[in-house]
């Protein structure tokens, strides 16, 4: 009978896939033993494998640059990397590399585009779009960029206020986008999302305010769907509404060129994960140049702001099981060295899955348990899969340590969990760290973060 773990694997995905394998009882993910790296640095333990950055937003540039020449599309392709995804110098720094333009969301990301520029990684020409609802500091700090020369910062107005706070802030002319008030999915909780100008309003505002202001020029329209590029009926309506209204304000505005159509590309959450990327990039720009061609307008310049999709796939979060609690006589708990709630909080806050699999011991006989966090929190567990309700483990054997992974969590975890500070039950952040490549392949790892220590806690909350 085939029971053990890696039977289970190999019976449910096709196995080995390109980021995942096992060799000797061990896993390897992007041909890194996870066990040597668990060996040097210990558990609970955050991972940022940087060349996966790299790749991801080459893969997004190829999708869309391929589209484009299949179709004969006249606009040109431009990734932007929204930094809210993750802030992290190291993902800058690689994400820059690849010659992408760059989209904030308040204002202290401004103060990283000033450094980034101080450090001569970006120069003034870098292109910066500015999004997000935009409080006096963030609107004082966008106009601080264009003040200092920053040639090619456009603030998305999300709302009609922000226009004249904005304008009344530097005599320097700029380039400004607008934000479409998409509507979301009949199932939310809401009709209209609180972010950018609805649509019937678009061209009023652009013909009450901006058209009649000689500093600002709009160049660009912004959409966005909260739930991401998809092929479904929802998707294709809203980019229809998006780009029928991009065409009426061409008409009246022919300085407009730029089309936004925000972030959305979904990353790899289970191990029988498809999406067809290919196809989704060709039928986007195959639906822009169909209606742009029935509007008689030219077809605009496409921008993507790919945070997730830039980042998620570069993460893994590596723990140790401490011990095994029977509770009942059906359900065991694997109680981890760390916690979902503050390592992983998307899993408690809004039920997400990553991908997870044993590190070690896959040639044991595997077993249905329930994972549970280290806080006093009844909500910091872990009890089902993408594909399954169900968690299966090798079977634990209390001489023989047991190390688990949850991989592709490189996008949002550590700035929603408040990295750094006070967390759950004062649980320290765990150590982070980066894994790279050289130009010859070899890969080195470097200590970014050591684990939290109970000083800066005690700081932070006024004890030193």
């Amino acid at each position: 009978m085939k029971n053990k773990y890696v039977d289970l694997i190999e019976q449910t995905f096709e196995w080995p896939q390109e980021e995942f394998k096992m060799i000797d009882d061990e896993l390897y993910f992007h041909d890194i033993n996870m066990m040597d790296i668990i060996k040097q640095y210990g558990t609970p333990l955050k991972i940022s494998y940087l060349p996966k950055i790299s790749s991801q937003i080459q893969q997004a540039k190829r999708l869309f640059n391929v589209a484009i020449a299949k179709s004969g599309y006249t606009g040109s392709y431009n990734f932007c990397y929204c930094t809210k995804s993750s802030h992290f110098s190291f993902v800058l720094e690689e994400v820059i590399r690849n010659d992408v333009y760059l989209e904030t969301s308040s204002a202290f990301d401004i103060n990283i585009i000033e450094s980034l520029f101080e450090q001569e990684l970006i120069d003034k020409k870098k292109t910066i779009i500015c999004n997000g609802f935009k409080r006096g500091q963030y609107i004082d700090n966008i106009a601080r960029l264009i003040e200092t020369g920053f040639e090619n910062v456009v603030p998305i107005i999300d709302n009609i206020n922000e226009f004249g706070e904005l304008i009344s802030k530097t005599d320097k002319a700029i380039n400004i986008g607008i934000r479409i008030a998409s509507e979301e999915e009949p199932k939310f909780e809401f009709y209209t999302s609180r972010l950018g100008i609805g649509y019937q309003d678009i061209l009023p505002f652009y013909n009450d305010h901006v058209k009649t202001n000689k500093k600002a020029t709009l160049k660009m329209l912004h959409f966005f769907i909260n739930t991401g590029i998809a092929d479904t009926a929802y998707y294709w309506s809203e980019l229809n509404k998006c780009v029928n209204v991009y065409c009426e304000l061409k008409k009246i505005c022919p300085t407009l060129d730029s089309l936004n159509i925000g972030g959305g590309f979904p990353i790899k959450n289970k191990l029988d994960f498809n999406y067809d990327y290919e196809y989704m990039a060709e039928e986007i720009i195959a639906q822009i140049k169909s209606i742009c061609g029935s509007h008689g307008v030219t077809e605009p310049d496409i921008f993507t702001e790919f945070g997730s999709f830039t980042v998620g796939e570069s993460g893994a979060t590596l723990f140790s099981i401490l011990d095994q609690k029977k509770q009942n006589d059906r359900e065991a708990w694997n109680m981890i060295d760390g916690s979902f709630m503050t390592t992983l909080p998307d899993c408690w806050a809004i039920n997400k899955k990553f991908i997870l699999l044993a590190i070690n011991n896959w040639n044991e006989e595997n077993e249905r348990v329930f994972l549970g966090g280290l806080t006093c929190d009844s909500d910091d567990y872990y009890n089902s899969e993408s594909h399954a309700n169900a968690i299966y483990m090798p079977k634990y054997n209390p001489n023989v340590p047991q190390y688990i992974g949850f991989f592709h969590t490189g996008a949002y975890q550590e700035s929603i969990a408040g990295y750094g500070g006070i967390q759950h039950c004062l649980l320290p952040a765990p150590k982070h760290v980066i894994i790279s490549r050289d130009e010859n392949g070899d890969i080195s790892t470097k200590l970014f973060a050591k684990e939290q220590s109970y000083k800066s806690m005690l700081k932070i909350l006024g004890y030193m």
